[in-house]
C-alpha cells in the first residue's frame, strides 16, 4: 500500500461517521447520505496531497458540506424533491424498561424532526457542534464562516429548537 493511501486512511477514515451524520442530517436521506459521502472521500483522497493543517476532520466535512450543496444544486435545476427517508430504527426494544425507552425514542424522533425544520444554515451548525462535538474554530473551518458567525447560528438554531419544541409541548396540551 503507498504512503499517500496509508496516511488518508490513517488520518480521514476515522471520520467517516462525522462525515456520513453531517450528510445525512444536511440530505435528510440515508441513501443520498451515502452518496454524498462516497463523492466527498473520493474528492478528498485525490486533494490529500494539497492538505496542509493539523486537523483532517474540518476539512474533511468541508468537503462533505460542499459535495452536498452542489448536489442539492443539481437536484434543485431539475425541480426534483428528495422524498423522506423513512425512519431505520427499529420499533421494538429489548432492554430492560420499554415504557421509559419507548418515551425517549419518541423525544428523540420529535427532536430530529424538529432539528430537520430548522434552515439549513442553522441545522448545520447544531449538528456539527452538539452531535459532532467540534469546536468553534473547527466549524468555521469546515463551513467557511467567521466564528462570531457560527457563534450566533448556533445561538439562534438552539434558541429556534427551543421555540419548536414549546410550541409543540402548547399544542398538545390544547
Amino acid at each position: 500500500m503507498d504512503d499517500h493511501r496509508q496516511r488518508f486512511e490513517a488520518l480521514a477514515l476515522p471520520h467517516i461517521d462525522a462525515a456520513y451524520n453531517l450528510a445525512r442530517w444536511l440530505s435528510r436521506s440515508p441513501a443520498d447520505a451515502d452518496d454524498v459521502v462516497q463523492e466527498a472521500m473520493l474528492r478528498a483522497f485525490r486533494a490529500f496531497d494539497g492538505f496542509r493543517g493539523e486537523d483532517v476532520r474540518p476539512w474533511l466535512l468541508a468537503i462533505v458540506r460542499n459535495c452536498w450543496r452542489s448536489r442539492a444544486a443539481d437536484v434543485r435545476r431539475r425541480a426534483h424533491a428528495p422524498l423522506p427517508a423513512e425512519d431505520d430504527r427499529p420499533l421494538a426494544f429489548d432492554g430492560p424498561d420499554p415504557e421509559a425507552e419507548a418515551a425517549r425514542a419518541s423525544d428523540r424522533r420529535r427532536l430530529d424532526l424538529l432539528i430537520a425544520e430548522l434552515p439549513e444554515d442553522f441545522r448545520e451548525v447544531l449538528i456539527l457542534r452538539e452531535m459532532e462535538d467540534m469546536s468553534y474554530r473547527e466549524i468555521a473551518a469546515a463551513t467557511g464562516a467567521p466564528i462570531g458567525t457560527v457563534m450566533s447560528r448556533l445561538a439562534r438554531a438552539r434558541g429556534l429548537l427551543k421555540e419548536l419544541w414549546l410550541a409543540r409541548d402548547r399544542d398538545a396540551v390544547r
